[in-house]
């Protein structure tokens, strides 16, 4: 099922290359806008729940202040305490849940759809096509390792598979005059990597806003996940780009309207008011 379901995907963004290609524009630059197009795709039909996901984060932000109250009241009595949460929560209108599930269900498209673009960007006829000067079909440290031209001990280039991060590094700074000077080579792969970073930086602050136990995640995620992406193809790399970009801007437009819902400030008792 998970292979059909590959080909299918992957038959999708042949066809969005096809009828960009229709309309006269060049092969390379009309991979680089499939894959663009499918990420949006993607994107578009996963906002629903991507936007309830959203909304629950942001409102379960601003219950914080009356959540630790109720777990300092409640510090002795658990019991006590998730019936009063779970009152708390129904009396707002969150579900915990629905924070949880929409993700659940996404994280397996976008597998997929990342399993689609490196089968594609693996392939052979991908080694040269760029897309705004990024190589799709090389990584950061493959075009770096063309560009340092590595080559064995017998003179044979390194196979991709074996060239690894510290291998390259270690090899730019005693080449940096080769390096540079083929700076075109892999500029572009390394401008788009550095964006990305950014991207999930800001994320994280966004995610994170008012939460000061997560600061040390908002730093730690975007140094982790920019040494995964040394190693993936350009055309990962421009979904990833794409998505995060898009998913930044949908969280904005979500973290408004919940603000404007959630203006009346929680009250923050430890006793409930009696009612008459």
């Amino acid at each position: 099922m998970w292979a059909q379901a590959k080909i299918l995907l992957g038959n999708l963004l042949e066809l969005i290359h096809t009828a960009i290609m229709s309309v006269g524009i060049g092969t390379n630059f009309a991979w680089g806008l499939a894959i663009i197009a499918l990420t949006l795709l993607v994107r578009l039909i996963m906002h629903p729940l991507t936007a309830k996901q959203m909304s629950s984060m942001q409102k379960m932000q601003k219950l914080q202040p009356m959540l630790n109250v109720l777990q300092e009241k409640y510090a002795d009595d658990k019991d006590k305490l998730n019936q009063e949460t779970m009152a708390l929560y129904k009396e707002h209108g969150v579900n915990p849940a629905s924070g949880c599930l929409p993700l659940i269900i996404q994280l397996p498209i976008f597998i997929l759809l990342y399993g689609v673009l490196y089968d594609f960007t693996k392939d052979a006829s991908f080694s040269d096509v760029t897309f705004l000067g990024v190589n799709l079909g090389g990584s950061v440290l493959t075009t770096v390792a063309d560009a340092l031209r590595l080559v064995d001990e017998s003179g044979v280039r390194i196979p991709n598979e074996q060239l690894g991060f510290v291998m390259v590094l270690f090899s730019s700074f005693t080449n940096l005059s080769l390096l540079f000077s083929n700076i075109g080579i892999w500029i572009f792969n390394f401008i788009l990597l550095i964006l990305i970073a950014y991207l999930t930086w800001l994320q994280q602050h966004l995610t994170s806003a008012g939460n000061p136990q997560m600061s040390m995640m908002n730093w730690f995620m975007p140094l982790f996940l920019t040494f995964i992406c040394f190693g993936l193809p350009g055309g990962v790399l421009l979904y990833w780009g794409v998505s995060s970009l898009m998913g930044i801007i949908h969280q904005m437009r979500v973290s408004k309207k919940t603000s404007e819902e959630m203006k009346t400030k929680p009250v923050l008792y430890k006793e409930k008011p009696r009612t008459k």
